[in-house]
């Protein structure tokens, strides 16, 4: 989106010509444009200019920008900036990449790009690049070194068998750990949903529920369903039942021996909810908001006993904005966790409900 008839004339006495001539020329450029004078005034600003706070008064706002402007001035040629400005009562910061060329008269140009969403992305990619190459020296470390001590100790059997087992479950941990990334991945460059299909949660959440029911024989924990038919939503089935499933393996793990994980699905106002409780240790208030990050744990101890990879929560997330809906936590310590999974509900095609009985 351009600028295009919203240029904020600040002095009246700026030359005619040149103003009409750059613009005409600025009108077609998506950057924040600012014209200053020799005097380093402001004589003209895009609305995004003034959105960006890159003017104060008559003057531009940031000293790196007036700095830009300066060295440009004394310049032959434009010269290019990237930088971080702060703007704003509350201190916002924006990364931002200016150009500043010079124009008759005395005249300067500068030309700002917002570049901070972009700079958010290449930071996430990196973050990720970084967590990934962490998480992924562990079991390929724990196999190397168990795949050594099998070598060593091939003439003992019961050792063989102990290492053996130990090398299998690191397998898996990384298999696992592999494909929760794929997973991830896919879901976050998920750009269409005109794939997706009518879907009664109820069947979505029974199907999750028997997925975890060794899980839950092991840790001798009871998964007690609430799930009525006719709550339906616009989706992928596969995606939903993966991130229950996802909710109840984490209910589960997280709760003690013995205790009871709850899994309900209800409807207000439209909405359909799908809500897990555990009886587990709980979040403390200052983990709560980065619960939903890629490979951040609450307890590191308990995923590495369990095999959990960190993404779990994290896939659950990009499940709920890909069906338009969110994942809300309430969560007290001492007295555990419910999640509760919030999609649109839709009308059921009843015509192909008929189909389907007939």
């Amino acid at each position: 989106m351009t600028d295009a008839g919203y240029w904020i004339n600040i002095d009246q006495g700026v030359d005619q010509a040149v103003s009409k001539e750059i613009v005409d020329l600025l009108d077609v450029l998506e950057a924040a444009s600012v014209i200053v004078n020799s005097n380093n005034t402001v004589v003209r600003a895009s609305q995004s200019a003034i959105s960006l706070g890159l003017v104060q008064t008559h003057f531009l706002a940031h000293k790196q920008t007036n700095e830009l402007i300066e060295e440009a001035r004394k310049s032959q040629a434009p010269i290019e900036r990237e930088f971080e400005l702060v703007t704003g009562l509350r201190g916002e910061r924006s990364f931002v990449r200016a150009r500043a060329a010079k124009l008759k008269d005395g005249y300067m140009l500068l030309l700002v790009e917002d570049r901070t969403e972009a700079h958010r992305v290449d930071e996430t990619r990196r973050d990720f690049i970084a967590n990934i190459s962490h998480e992924l020296k562990t079991p390929i470390g724990a196999i190397q070194l168990l795949s050594e001590a099998l070598q060593d100790g091939a003439a003992d059997p019961e050792l063989v068998r102990r290492f053996a087992g130990n090398l299998r479950r690191e397998a898996e941990r990384l298999g696992n750990l592999v494909q929760e990334v794929i997973t991830l991945t896919r879901l976050q460059a998920a750009e269409s949903n005109s794939d997706f299909a009518q879907v009664d949660l109820a069947g979505v959440i029974h199907d999750a529920v028997e997925r975890n029911a060794l899980l839950a024989e092991q840790r001798d924990v009871k998964v007690k369903v609430h799930a009525p038919q006719g709550h339906v939503v616009l989706g992928d089935a596969e995606s939903l039942a993966m991130a229950v499933r996802n909710l109840i393996e984490n209910a589960i793990v997280y709760s003690d021996e013995g205790s009871q994980v709850g899994v309900g699905l209800r409807a207000v106002k439209g909405i359909a909810e799908v809500s897990v409780t555990d009886n587990g240790v709980g979040i403390p208030v200052e983990e709560q908001e980065r619960i939903f990050e890629r490979f951040y744990r609450v307890d590191a101890s308990r995923s590495r006993q369990t095999g959990g990879t960190g993404l779990g929560l994290s896939i659950v997330k990009h499940v709920a904005l890909n069906h338009r809906g969110e994942v809300a936590l309430f969560s007290q310590v001492g007295t555990g966790s419910t999640f509760t999974l919030r999609i649109p509900e839709i009308v059921p095609d009843v015509s192909r409900q008929a189909k389907k009985v007939s």
